[in-house]
Parts: structure tokens; C-alpha cells; sequence
């Protein structure tokens, strides 16, 4: 059976629907980096996404080729998520998505090194005649965060970082946004396929005690 990120990581990936304390190790991730609103039809955000998706199932797929992976184990590949901010700002403002600054995102297996990462860009761009120069090797060390499952249409997120931003302060915390510490959301839904109303999305971010 494959290995799923979401189920052996419950606790990175399925918190509870009230905000929670949670210290994330470092991670390595599938990255593009761009601007504007993520809405757009055709635009950056959505090109991005074919990218990411290009090279995590070139990754899967390698134990069918001739690129053998040092550790390999079959996997489901993981949710996509974003790291986002706006320029000049410590929040989001959601009525001014043409603002937005984002690095979308897709978790590595541990096994994948950048040599076998930089590999699967060259097999995908020769595979699929796509440029994937956009695409990069990073790693993200969040630490001490608060997180909350979201349930609902992307515009309602602010009530659910209010409650965050209730029991961070109730707790003897501070939020801790930077342009190298970002608002996180791991989206579990397709929302090709799920009616606003259900979608679930992990909201996370980076904290400090005050």
C-alpha cells in the first residue's frame, strides 16, 4: 500500500477544527514561486500548479524508468499547499488577492535528494516540452506554529484566523510573520469536486512566546 503523507502525519495534516499548537521539523517541497491572485484564469498560480504536479508524479513514476532512487517506497503524493504573504503587510487581506505573493508547494519524500529533484525536472521538461526553470528545491523549517482546520469557502478564512489569533494571544504567544516565516494553508480538498461549504484547509502559522 502506498504511503500516505495525511494518514502516518495526522498531526501535520488533520488537527482539529479549533486552533492547536504544532512544531513542524523541516521539510523539502516541490516549489514555485510567483504573484497575483490565484483565481486568475490561465495565470501564474494556476501554471505553477502544472509544474508541481509535473515533476511530484515524475518522482512516483521513476520506479518504472531507468532512474533508480536510493530508498524509494511507493507514495500518494501529498496535498498541495502555499505558503502566502502581501507585500508590506504581516496579514492577509483577502479583498486584494492581486496583491498576493505566494510559493506553492508540494512535500518530497524524504529519499528525494536535490540530485534526484534536479533529475526529475530534466525528465519532465524533455518528457512534456515544458520549461520547469520555475520550478526549485526548498526546504522549510516552520518550528513553533498554530494551526486549524478550516472548513468552508477560501473568503471565510479570516474568522478561523481570528480564532487562531484568540488563543495565540490567550496563550502567552505572539504571531511570528516574515517574509522567511509565511500564512500556511494545506489544501485537502479538490475543488474541482467539493462544494465550498465542505472544503478543508489547514490554516497554520508561525509563532513565539512572548
Amino acid at each position: 500500500m502506498a504511503f500516505d503523507f495525511k494518514k502516518e502525519y495526522k498531526e501535520f495534516y488533520l488537527p482539529k477544527a479549533k486552533p492547536e499548537l504544532v512544531t513542524v521539523p523541516p521539510m523539502n517541497y516541490i516549489a514555485v514561486r510567483g504573484k497575483g491572485d490565484p483565481n486568475e484564469e490561465d495565470g501564474a498560480y494556476k501554471q505553477a500548479i502544472g509544474l508541481l504536479y509535473g515533476i511530484a508524479y515524475t518522482i512516483k513514476m521513476s520506479k518504472k524508468g531507468s532512474h533508480q532512487i536510493d530508498g524509494y517506497f511507493d507514495f500518494v503524493v501529498p496535498p498541495l499547499e502555499g505558503f502566502w504573504q502581501q507585500s508590506g503587510s504581516n496579514t492577509i487581506d483577502y479583498a486584494h488577492k492581486e496583491n498576493f505573493e505566494w510559493i506553492s508547494v508540494i512535500r518530497l519524500p524524504d529519499f528525494v535528494t536535490k540530485e534526484d529533484f534536479d533529475w526529475a525536472v530534466q525528465e519532465a521538461a524533455a518528457k512534456k516540452k515544458l520549461d520547469f526553470s520555475p520550478v526549485e528545491f526548498l526546504t522549510v523549517d516552520e518550528g513553533l506554529c498554530v494551526q486549524c482546520m478550516h472548513i468552508g469557502p477560501y473568503d471565510d478564512e479570516p474568522a478561523t484566523v481570528a480564532a487562531m489569533d484568540a488563543f495565540v494571544q490567550a496563550n502567552g504567544y505572539a504571531n511570528d510573520l516574515t517574509d522567511a516565516r509565511r500564512h500556511h494553508e494545506i489544501y485537502l480538498s479538490d475543488v474541482r469536486k467539493t462544494v465550498p461549504e465542505k472544503l478543508k484547509t489547514v490554516i497554520r502559522h508561525p509563532i513565539k512566546k512572548v
